[in-house]
Order: structure tokens, then C-alpha cells, then sequence
């Protein structure tokens, strides 16, 4: 109860901060859907993409954070209240070990948070997807939430000390279901939501990115 209670304080925190001083904004292009998980999908752009996708989803959400992010005494503290997982660097590069992480909360009754371009955005666009995200929903017929988060890049790019007051908006958008066990075969399957999340990423950046 008491982590609950402190989870949501510091996420009330953290969202008047982002209102304030980056006057973010929020926008659903449909209800969420009751779901107990749920595997929420954004754009990569910086540090703060976590931070801001986990103030602003309904349900405590699970990530998992290179080791290195944990450095900072106070951020490194937030990050874990707000759902952080810490790797080590060398596993965090393994495709199975985290494969294996995220299989391992979602089984939990946890939802998570994944990046499917595996690493942050060098320029603010989004980059090809990696496989791994549509394998995730696959294997546990959790359903995927997009969600395109416009404005981090400007307010802290990669190497960044410090956050700028830039403008931050946030839209969650419709689910995406896997397809029933044996419709398509598994490579198949995993290729044609891949592609699916793709078209939906590109369609939110296409429509509310800079």
C-alpha cells in the first residue's frame, strides 16, 4: 500500500512539473481498453520518454533501464518509483535476456513500457523497428498501446545535462491485438504487427510530430 500511495504522489509530482515547465499536453485517439496488462510502445527520443509515458498512463507501467541511469542518486531513485527495472549494461544489449525480462513482468501481472527502435532517435525521427515488441504481444496476447511523445528531443537530447522548458505533447492511440494462436505463423505473425505498430507510429509522427 505505502509504494502505491508514494508511486502515485511522485507521479502527481512529476506530472505538474511536465505541465509547467514543458506545458505538456495529453491526447487519447481512443478509450483504453480493460485490459489487467498492457504493452505501451512509444517513439525514442530521450531520457524523459519514460518518465513522461509513465505520469500519464492510467496504470503503474514496468521498464527496463541500463544500469548507467541509475548513477544519479535522485534520478536513478525516481525512475525505480516511476517502474524501472535496472539491467547491466551488457545484458541490456542482449535481445534474449531482455526478451526474457519483459516476458517475465508481463507474466507477473505487470504492463510495461518497451521502445521497439531499441535506442534513442539521434535526430527526433523515428527509426526502424526492431521485432521484439511484436514477439512480446504475441507470446502473451497482451494487447499494444502506441504512443508518440513530441518535444523531448528539443527538451533533452541524448548528452544532455539538463532539461529545457520546450513544449512536450503526448498521444496515446488505438490498441493493437495480436492475431489468435496458429491464424499466421510466428515469423509471419510477428512481421505483420511489426508492420502494423509501424503504421501507426509513423501515422501519430506524420500527424503530430514537429
Amino acid at each position: 500500500m505505502f509504494n502505491r500511495i508514494f508511486y502515485k504522489l511522485t507521479q502527481s509530482f512529476f506530472w505538474i512539473i511536465f505541465k509547467i515547465y514543458n506545458r505538456m499536453t495529453v491526447k487519447w485517439e481512443a478509450e483504453l481498453p480493460e485490459r489487467d496488462r498492457y504493452i505501451v510502445t512509444a517513439n525514442h527520443c530521450s531520457n524523459l520518454d519514460p518518465l513522461l509515458i509513465g505520469v500519464n498512463f492510467p496504470k503503474q507501467l514496468r521498464y527496463l533501464a541500463k544500469n548507467e541511469l541509475f548513477r544519479s542518486f535522485l534520478f536513478g531513485k525516481v525512475i525505480r518509483i516511476l517502474g524501472a527495472v535496472p539491467v547491466l549494461q551488457e545484458d541490456s544489449n542482449a535481445a534474449a535476456s531482455t526478451l526474457k525480462g519483459f516476458l517475465n513482468l508481463l507474466k507477473n501481472g505487470e504492463s510495461v513500457i518497451l521502445f521497439p527502435e531499441g535506442s534513442r532517435s539521434p535526430d527526433g525521427k523515428l527509426k526502424p523497428l526492431e521485432g521484439g515488441t511484436a514477439l512480446i504481444s504475441l507470446k502473451t496476447g497482451v494487447p499494444i498501446i502506441p504512443a508518440y511523445i513530441s518535444g523531448s528531443f528539443e527538451a533533452m537530447p541524448a548528452g544532455a545535462a539538463w532539461v529545457k522548458p520546450k513544449k512536450i505533447r503526448i498521444v496515446f492511440g488505438k490498441a493493437l491485438y495480436p492475431p489468435d494462436a496458429g491464424e499466421k505463423s510466428s515469423k509471419e505473425a510477428r512481421d505483420v504487427l511489426t508492420q502494423t505498430l509501424t503504421n501507426a507510429l509513423s501515422e501519430m509522427e506524420n500527424k503530430y510530430g514537429k
